[in-house]
C-alpha cells in the first residue's frame, strides 16, 4: 500500500521494510562465489559465508563453473537454489543483468557491490536508472550498488548495550567507529548504503531506532536520497528516544563536488540540511573522532534529573590550571558552571586545603585523591543539587594520582545516574587508561574539545527531547481555500509584480500595506490623497527587481504635485534602466510606522522542497546573511525558535531604548507563509517578503517578490 501523502505530494509515513530478515537471514545465496586464491570474490564469499553461518543461515554458493566452493555444494544458477531466498549477494560483473535474473526468484533482499553507476557520470546514471526500473518492477529490496562488505561484519558480544548502530556511505569512513569496539564501545549493526538505488538511510535509521539494544545511531552521510524520508526517519528516532549523530559532508563547494562524484547524490543546501537536523534533534559533528565520542556519550549516559536546558556542569581537577582550562572551554560552549551549594563547599573544605577553590571548578590540589578523601570529594560533588554532570580532566599521567582518581570516578559513577565524563589528556596510554577507564563504561575522551562537544550534545539532545512533538501527527492533506483563490494570480507569469505578489499574501491573511496602482500622474496624485500623505511611490513592474538600487522607489512624497512629478520621474527612469521591462504603472503605498525590517522568504530546495526563511531584512539580508531556515511541517514554537536563532532577533526585543516588536505577529506571518508553501509546492520557486516591518503592534509586508517555477 502506498504511503499517505500530504498536500505537497510527499509521504507522511515511512515505508515498512523488514530489515530483520536482511540482518538475520535463513538462506543466503552468493552469486559468483569462488575459492581461487587472490580473487576478490573468494574473500567476499568467505566473509559472507562466515557471517551468515554465525547468524544461523544456510549459505549457498552459485557458480556455473564449479561443483562446490570450499567444500560447499554449488548451484549452477540462482534459479536452481531450492526454497525461499532471504538474501542474494551478486558478485558477477554484469550485476544489472544478474539482478534481473535474481528477481525471478523473488528474494527479500539483494546486494550489489559493484561500482560504475551514478557516481561516475552520465553513462553510470543511465545504468543506475535501468537498475532502479528493475527494482520498481519486483518485490526485492536492494542494498547498493557501490557498497561494500561492512554489512557483514561481526561485532563483539561481550560489550553491553546500549549500542551504536552505524550507517555510512563510505566504508572507510565508518572504520574508526567500528574499531571503537577496541575502546569498549559497543556496536550492533553497520549499514553501508552506497548509492541508495533502493534501501536508503531512512530505512536503516527506522529499523535501528526500533532495536532494543540500540542506544544511538551514528552516521557518515555524503548526500541524502530524499529530504522528506530523512525528516520522517529522524522523527521516528526522536519518538523512539534514540539520538542520531551525523557527519554530513558538503558544507563547502569542494565537499559538495566530491560527494556528488562519490555517491551520485544531490547534497542539497547545507544550511537547510543543518536546519532540518536542528528541527529533529540530529547532532551534527565534523570529525570521525567526534562522531565516536559524542555517540558513545549519548549511549552511555542517563537523562538529566533536572532541566537539561540549564546545562549545569561541575569541573573537578587535581590542578587549578587544568580546571581553569576546562572551565573556560565549557563556558565558551554554552555550558553553565554554577557554584556548588554552601553545604557542599563546607563538606569539601574537610578534605581540600583552604587556599584551593571548592566552588566550581573544584581543585583538590592532588594529594587528597591518594587516600580515602578522594572518593568523598567525588561523592560530594556528584550529590550537589546544582550539578547535573561532572567533568574530570586527567592530564599528567602520574599513576600515583591518576589511578586512584580514576578508580574513584568509576566507583562513584556506579552509584549515580549523573554523567561523569573523564578526559585522559596525557599522550601516554598507560595502564590506568587501558585497564581502569576504558572498560568502565564511562564516557572517556582524549581531548578537552571533544569532551565539551559531547557534554553540549548531551544537554542539547535531552532538552530537545523534553519539548519535541512530532509535526507529522496531523499533516496537511488538502489545499486551503486561499490556494484556489491565488492560483490565477500565480499563473500571471514567471515573476509577479509587487502588486500581484502582495495580493497573494493578502489572500493568506498576511498584512500588507495599503497600495493603489496608478497608470498616470493624475491617478497617482489622487491615490496619494486617498491614502494620506506622506506616501511611498514605487515603479510597478514584474521585470524589475532591486527597485531601490535603480532609484525606482521614492519615500516621503508629501503633496499631490510631488506625486505627479514622482510618477513622471519613476516611469522615465524605469524606461532608461530597464528598457525591455513591461511597466504596469506606479504603486502608491501608505507610509509604514517605524519598526525593525525583517525578511520572510520561501525557497524550493532541491532536496527538501518548500523551505521557509527568516532573517534581518532590508538590504542587510544579503550583506550579513543572518538567516534561519525551517522545512515544513513545523509548529509555532519552531517558528519562534527560528526567529531566536538569528542575531538580528536582539533588535526585536528592543535595543537601545527602542520598543520591543510584536514577535507573535512575525510568527503568524511565518506560519502563513508555511501554509502558502504547502499549498503551492511545485508552483513557487521563490518568495521574498522584504522587508517585513515588525512593529510593537504587528507586522506588515512592505514589499514582496514571487517567482513561479
Amino acid at each position: 500500500m502506498p504511503a499517505p501523502l500530504d498536500v505537497t505530494g510527499r509521504p507522511t509515513t515511512l515505508r515498512d521494510v523488514d530489515l530483520d530478515r536482511f540482518f538475520h537471514p535463513e538462506t543466503v545465496v552468493v552469486i559468483g562465489a569462488s575459492e581461487t586464491a587472490g580473487r576478490p570474490n573468494t574473500t567476499m564469499w568467505r566473509k559472507i559465508r562466515a557471517w551468515g553461518e554465525a547468524n544461523g543461515a544456510t549459505v549457498v554458493p552459485v557458480n556455473p563453473n564449479r561443483e562446490e566452493v570450499d567444500g560447499v555444494a554449488c548451484q549452477r544458477s540462482v534459479l536452481d537454489v531450492p526454497g525461499d531466498i532471504d538474501l542474494a549477494v551478486i558478485l558477477v560483473g554484469d550485476a544489472v543483468g544478474m539482478f534481473s535474473t535474481v528477481l525471478e526468484r523473488k528474494p527479500a533482499f539483494a546486494v550489489i557491490f559493484g561500482a560504475g553507476f551514478a557516481e561516475v557520470g552520465a553513462e553510470g546514471e543511465a545504468l543506475q536508472e535501468e537498475l532502479e526500473g528493475l527494482i520498481a518492477s519486483g518485490t526485492t529490496h536492494l542494498l547498493g550498488p557501490n557498497t561494500n562488505l561492512n554489512a557483514f561484519e561481526t561485532f563483539r558480544e561481550d560489550l553491553p548495550p546500549p549500542k551504536i548502530a552505524l550507517i555510512t556511505q563510505s566504508g572507510h569512513q565508518g572504520r574508526p567507529v567500528f574499531q571503537a569496539q577496541e575502546l569498549g564501545i559497543a556496536l550492533s549493526h553497520w549499514a553501508p548504503t552506497g548509492n541508495e538505488a533502493d534501501l536508503e538511510f531512512a530505512d536503516f535509521a527506522r529499523h535501528f531506532a526500533d532495536q532494543p539494544e540500540v542506544g544511538v545511531i551514528a552516521a557518515y552521510i555524503e548526500g541524502f536520497k530524499d529530504g522528506r524520508t530523512l525528516q520522517l526517519a529522524a522523527d521516528h528516532a526522536a519518538r523512539a528516544d534514540v539520538p542520531i549523530v551525523c557527519v554530513k559532508v558538503g558544507k563547502t563547494d569542494e565537499g559538495r563536488s566530491m560527494a556528488l562524484s562519490h555517491t551520485g547524490h544531490l547534497t542539497g543546501s547545507d544550511r537547510v540540511t543543518s536546519a532540518v537536523f536542528g528541527q529533529y534533534g540530529i547532532t551534527r559533528v565534523d570529525g570521525l573522532d567526534e562522531l565516536v565520542d559524542v555517540a558513545a556519550t549519548l549511549a552511555r549516559t542517563k537523562p538529566p534529573a533536572g532541566h537539561a536546558e540549564k546545562r549545569r556542569v561541575a569541573v573537578y581537577a587535581i590542578s587549578g590550571g587544568t580546571g581553569a582550562h576546562m572551565a573556560d572551554l565549557a563556558a565558551d560552549a554554552g555550558l553553565s558552571l554554577p557554584d556548588l551549594t554552601t553545604e557542599t563547599q563546607t563538606r569539601l573544605r574537610q578534605w581540600i586545603e583552604s587556599f584551593l577553590r571548592v566552588s566550581n571548578p573544584i581543585d583538590s590540589g592532588g594529594p587528597p585523591v591518594m587516600d580515602e578523601r578522594g572518593r568523598k570529594i567525588v561523592e560530594a560533588i556528584v550529590a550537589d543539587p546544582n550539578v547535573e554532570m561532572v567533568i574530570c580532566p586527567i592530564t599528567g599521567a602520574l599513576a600515583t594520582m591518576s589511578r586512584p582518581i580514576a578508580e574513584d570516578l568509576v566507583a562513584v559513577a556506579a552509584t549515580t545516574d549523573k554523567p561523569i565524563l573523564v578526559v585522559w589528556g596525557s599522550p601516554i596510554e598507560e595502564e590506568v587508561y587501558r585497564d581502569v577507564l576504558l572498560p568502565s563504561g564511562l564516557p572517556v575522551f582524549r581531548t578537552f574539545g571533544n569532551c565539551v562537544l559531547a557534554a553540549r550534545a548531551y544537554f542539547d539532545w535531552h532538552a530537545f527531547q523534553a519539548r519535541y512533538q512530532s509535526p507529522f501527527a496531523k499533516p496537511v492533506r488538502r489545499r486551503s481555500p486561499a490556494a484556489r483563490a491565488t492560483d490565477p494570480l500565480l499563473a500571471a507569469g514567471p515573476v509577479l509584480s509587487e502588486h500581484t505578489a502582495k495580493a497573494v499574501l493578502a489572500a493568506y491573511g498576511i498584512p500588507v500595506t495599503r497600495d493603489i496602482l496608478s497608470t498616470s500622474a493624475t491617478e497617482a496624485a489622487a491615490a496619494a490623497g486617498e491614502i494620506g500623505f506622506p506616501v511611498v511611490m514605487k515603479i510597478a513592474s514584474a521585470g524589475i527587481d532591486h527597485k531601490s538600487d535603480l532609484g525606482l522607489v521614492q519615500l516621503g512624497v508629501s503633496s499631490a504635485s510631488e506625486a505627479r512629478r514622482t510618477f513622471t520621474r519613476l516611469t522615465a527612469t524605469a524606461a532608461d534602466a530597464a528598457p525591455g521591462a513591461a511597466v504596469d504603472g506606479v504603486l502608491v503605498c501608505e507610509t509604514a510606522p517605524a519598526g525593525v525590517e525583517c525578511v520572510v522568504g520561501l525557497v524550493a530546495d532541491d532536496l527538501f522542497g518548500p523551505t521557509v526563511m527568516f532573517g534581518l531584512g532590508g538590504v542587510f539580508v544579503e550583506v550579513f546573511e543572518d538567516v534561519a531556515f525551517r522545512v515544513p511541517p513545523f509548529d509555532r514554537r519552531e517558528a519562534r525558535s527560528m526567529i531566536a536563532e538569528t542575531k538580528g532577533s536582539k533588535l526585536l526585543a528592543g535595543a537601545r531604548g527602542r520598543p520591543a516588536a510584536d514577535v507573535g505577529a512575525i510568527v503568524d506571518v511565518i506560519m502563513k507563509v508555511q501554509r502558502l508553501a504547502l499549498d503551492h509546492a511545485g508552483t513557487i520557486a521563490e518568495l521574498d517578503i522584504n522587508p517585513l516591518l515588525a512593529t510593537p503592534s504587528g507586522a506588515v509586508a512592505l514589499d514582496a517578490l514571487i517567482v513561479s517555477t
